[in-house]
């Protein structure tokens, strides 16, 4: 492939502060941290830099608030090449905000706060810039805006990707029948299925044939998918761990990536794998996403 491959991300975007602390009492309680960053991320967001990190270009939708924190994460998001044309700003709105704790295993408590009152209403979406994309990734933190995205793109004949994480299963039974590529969490998938067994679920959400392909990743245990009527795996490499905090948002945007790269879906998964691997072994989540060049020198060499 010569062109760059190109990506749109749409879903919530908010400005964090990560505190690394030992451990995360129970309160009433008072924590010292022994580090801190902040950053502008959201699930689509973090997956949107994980992908311009290791080689695409990728644009990204989403609602600000009507203040100066939403010029900031433009310029945040524009210095790491992203196009930012679709940060659309809400008249009297606020942007979003969210504190993350992150132990000193890796494991984290995360507080969003999204206004309440911002308009849900997708009219905005320049959806005619698709046609110049090769993908649609969303999560589902703004159900209205994605399914009217993913609609386009469906009409459009552009590929979409929905990122099927926790959320109300109304939510999930809305927008995962839009996803040629549908990508849950573990937890996610359970949602939208009542099954606990990871293989059982896909295998069950396959045979609705939405989908052209149907996945989970289960963090530390690796991705799982359905591959001629059977489940397939890419086991997830083992890493000392610091921080989880957006590894599986750099395993969509890796996923993404290698996918629209022509990768077949076994060297897809295997590379998505190890990316999020690797950005568990850093602080300060999506930042932590490694190069393309580490990735590759990882595969060649597993951890």
């Amino acid at each position: 492939m010569t062109a760059t491959p190109r990506m749109v991300a749409l879903g919530a975007i908010c400005t964090t502060a990560i505190f690394q602390v030992d451990q995360i009492e129970a309160p009433p309680a008072k924590v010292m941290a022994r580090n801190r960053c902040t950053v502008v991320d959201g699930m689509a967001i973090s997956a949107a830099c994980a992908f311009q990190k290791l080689g695409g270009q990728a644009q990204v939708w989403a609602r600000v608030g009507q203040d100066a924190e939403a010029e900031a994460m433009r310029q945040a998001l524009a210095a790491e090449g992203l196009d930012t044309r679709g940060l659309h700003t809400v008249a009297g709105a606020r942007s979003s905000h969210a504190a993350v704790i992150v132990d000193a295993q890796g494991q984290r408590l995360v507080v969003p706060f999204h206004d309440p009152q911002v308009d849900r209403s997708p009219h905005w979406l320049p959806l005619h810039e698709l046609a110049q994309t090769d993908l649609l990734h969303c999560d589902v933190r703004w159900p209205e805006g994605a399914q009217a995205a993913l609609q386009a793109a469906r009409a459009q004949g552009v590929a979409t990707m929905v990122d099927g994480d926790v959320a109300p299963q109304e939510v999930l039974e809305r927008l995962m029948p839009w996803a040629d590529y549908a990508v849950f969490s573990d937890a996610g998938l359970r949602v939208y299925t009542g099954i606990e067994d990871v293989p059982a679920a896909l295998l069950q959400v396959a045979a609705q044939g939405h989908s052209r392909h149907v996945g989970a990743s289960c963090g530390a245990e690796g991705y799982f998918w359905v591959q001629g009527g059977r489940i397939a795996h890419a086991p997830a490499p083992q890493v000392q761990v610091v921080d989880t905090l957006a590894a599986g948002d750099v395993f969509h945007g890796a996923l993404a990536l290698a996918i629209v790269e022509g990768q077949d879906m076994a060297a897809a998964a295997r590379f998505a794998c190890m990316a999020a691997s690797l950005k568990c072994t850093q602080f300060g989540g999506r930042l932590g996403c490694p190069s393309r060049e580490q990735v590759m020198q990882a595969l060649q060499s597993p951890l």
